[in-house]
């Protein structure tokens, strides 16, 4: 359950309204209006380090707990939870521009 959990969220995350980038530009005959509408990030787009770390501890745990009871819960948590960090440091900024 953790594992589709863990997919999910990533899939789930993006709404159409996160992603919205408009641009509006009204002409009377005396002025020009301009309006600009940014959407807020997705939960997991703002806490994207934070979640994939906990997906990782929640499998370990899953995983360690099926193998050796309560301490390998406690073992494969920790072991997911180091794992987990590891791939949120290398993984690429989202927000990468190239000049």
């Amino acid at each position: 359950m953790t594992a589709m959990l863990a997919i999910a969220i990533p899939t789930l995350s993006t709404t159409a309204s996160a992603q919205t980038r408009r641009y509006y530009r009204y002409y009377t005959p005396t002025q020009v209006t301009q309006t600009y509408t940014y959407g807020r990030p997705s939960f997991y787009s703002r806490h994207r380090k934070a979640v994939n770390i906990a997906a990782a501890s929640g499998i370990g745990a899953v995983l360690g707990g099926l193998f050796g009871g309560k301490r390998g819960a406690l073992i494969g948590a920790a072991a997911g939870v180091a794992g987990g960090a590891i791939v949120s440091s290398r993984q690429a900024p989202r927000n990468y521009y190239r000049y």
